[in-house]
Formats: structure tokens, sequence, C-alpha cells
């Protein structure tokens, strides 16, 4: 078995990301082949309770103690360094250690392991703490939540597992503001969130569209325009090349004519007839050489993978919204009076892509 899994270990260090993860779901599907009955009930029964360890884990600052620590930590130490009573602490490092989220040593001995040192980084820490404290009781509520309602597919932002759990009537995005300690969370989560993970700029030809624009306009200056919110805006990494503009995407764009209106996450976050109206105040600001690309999941429209799945379910617990299908953004669009031009997609599993849209009644100019 050692030698399987140095050999498995290899070929994923040489890969590239595809095949990474390709190993990563045929790993699960074995696993999930050879499991017995009781196997399959204890793992999932128990998935929230990994969370709340993680969480506990993070909130002593176990993970960046060991990742920190060039040498095994004992549990009297960590009690030490933790404030944590030694007994209890002795349990909890023991159950991190069963799904290796640390490393045990030896007896009431613990290092770091590869999850360890992810969960040491303040990006990823701040994910523990955002979906348990944020996503969790909105997941807890969503069977009920769903059986109130009679199954049917959430579409109001306002009406969601999230405003049951939480006892709000203010839409996520809105409630959040409302809530610092879990915007800070979130805030933190999202900008270390698919790191190490190829972008749109590994597939988009972005300079060779540019080039096109400004042979076409050579009297024009570039500008690179951030917009949103202006509680969001104040979270913005200033950078000397980038304005920002406050705008509520709900009204009429106010910049006119821009090569690219692009928009990156932003329609996962909205139910079909909310995207609409965004999509429709970009199209009135449109010249005859603009582009819009939308930077989303494009989910195939049979296998989808488990990672994407867990997304839409999570959109929809909390945004009554969703990840959407390649057929799903044609409806979409089409019904906004767009076309695809093309689609291009750079992550595997999760199905990354920029969707290139223009009005349909465009002709396209490359």
């Amino acid at each position: 078995m050692d030698a399987l899994a140095a050999h498995v270990h290899s070929i994923a260090k040489s890969g590239d990301e595809k095949q990474r993860k390709e190993i990563l779901d045929s790993l699960q599907s074995l696993r999930n082949s050879i499991e017995t009955p009781d196997d399959t009930v204890q793992r999932f029964a128990f998935y929230n309770m990994q969370l709340a360890g993680l969480r506990i884990g993070a909130n002593l600052k176990i993970f960046s103690l060991l990742a920190e620590s060039e040498t095994p930590l004992t549990v009297s130490k960590l009690s030490e360094k933790t404030g944590a009573d030694s007994g209890f602490l002795a349990r909890l490092l023991r159950y991190l250690a069963s799904f290796e989220a640390i490393k045990e040593t030896d007896k009431d001995q613990f290092s770091s392991s590869n999850i360890t040192r992810t969960f040491s980084q303040s990006g990823f820490e701040a994910a523990v703490f955002h979906y348990f404290d944020t996503m969790g009781p909105a997941i807890q509520n969503l069977p009920e939540f769903l059986q109130e309602t009679k199954y049917k597919d959430p579409v109001d932002n306002a009406n969601t597992a999230l405003q049951k759990a939480f006892q709000t009537d203010q839409p996520a995005f809105f409630w959040l503001q409302t809530q610092p300690d879990k915007m800070a969370f979130f805030q933190e989560y999202i900008t270390t969130n698919r790191a190490g993970m190829p972008t749109f700029l590994d597939v988009y030809p972005v300079e060779e569209k540019a080039i096109a624009f400004r042979e076409r306009y050579p009297q024009l200056e570039g500008r690179v325009i951030v917009q949103d919110l202006a509680p969001t805006l104040q979270h913005a990494i200033p950078h000397s090349a980038v304005e920002t503009m406050e705008l509520d995407f709900f009204q009429p764009q106010t910049v006119k004519g821009a090569k690219f209106y692009y928009l990156r996450n932003v329609f996962h976050d909205w139910p079909d007839h909310k995207a609409r109206i965004i999509l429709k105040n970009i199209i009135e600001a449109m010249s005859d050489d603009s582009l819009i690309l939308i930077d989303d999941m494009v989910l195939p429209n049979v296998g989808v993978h488990w990672q994407a799945a867990q997304m839409d379910m999570l959109m929809m617990a909390t945004l009554a919204a969703r990840e959407r299908t390649q057929e799903q953004w044609y409806e979409l669009l089409g019904s906004a009076g767009l076309k695809i031009n093309k689609i291009y997609t750079y992550t595997s599993s999760l199905k990354d892509s920029i969707i290139e849209a223009v009005p349909e009644s465009r002709i396209v100019r490359d």
C-alpha cells in the first residue's frame, strides 16, 4: 500500500491541475465502492463534527502554532500556549489527527500536516469561520425551509434558508453588512479563494481583443474601473492603475462604451429575473465594439462535479440563486437579448469559465 500511495503521490505532483483533480475523484470513487454501510454512515453523519473540530482548532490557533513549530508540540505545551485545559485539548487533538487535520507523532505529541499548513493561513482559516458561522446555520435549516415551501425552487433572495436561520428579512449581502465579524471573515476568505488555481487570463485572449480595439480607436486612453457598492469598495485594495467607482448594478450603467464589461462571480449570486436587470443595464451602455465578459461557472448539462454541485446547493440555500449549466446560461442570456460568442473554460472541476456575449442584433467583430 505504501508503494501504491507513493506512486499516486508522484503522479499527482508531476501532473497538471486537471490530472490532480481526476486522481482525487478516482480515489474518492474507489473509497465509495469499498465502504461498508457502517463506513458510509459514519463518514457522512460526522462531516459537521469535522467542521466543528476545525472551528475549535482555529479558535485556539492550533494550526498556526503547529505549522510554525520546527518540532512536534506536546499537549502540555499547546495547553500552555492556548490556555485550553489539557484534558480537553488531548481529546480535540486526537480527533483532529484522526482525519489528518494535524499529525500525531507520539503519545500526546503532534505536528503539522498538509491540512494544518492550509488552515494556518489566515484566508483559509477565515473560510472555516465563514462556513461554520454563516453558511452552516443556513445549510442546517435548508431541509425544514424546503419542506415549508413545498420544495419549490427558491427565487426570492429575501426568503431563503439563511433568513430562516438568522431570523431576518434582509437579503444575505445586506444582512452581512450588519454583521461586521461575519463580513470580515467572508471578505478575507474570498481574497484567497481558489488560490493557486488557473484564472481566466490563462485562456481568454485579452491582449488580442484589446489590441484590435486600440487599433480601431488609437486616440482613446485605457482605463480600468472597479465598480461596486460603497461598503464593498471600502475593502478594495488600492492600485495606481485601477479606479474605483460606486455603482448599484441594478441601476443604469454610468460607464458608456467600455471595451470590456467584466463581471466575476456576480450572476451566481442572483436568480434569473435579477440577473436580467443587471444585463439589460449593461446592454444599454454598450458600444458597437463592447463585449460582456461573464466570469462564472458553466456547468456541464450532465455529470456536474461534486465541488460545483455543492456550491449550487449553497447558492440556493443562501441567495435563492444558482450555479448555471451551459443550457441555463444560453437561456438566461438569450432572454436578456444577448448571444454567446464563445465560452472559455479554465478550471476542470468547477468549470470556471469566461462567457463572451454581445447583443443578438450585433455583427461580431473579431
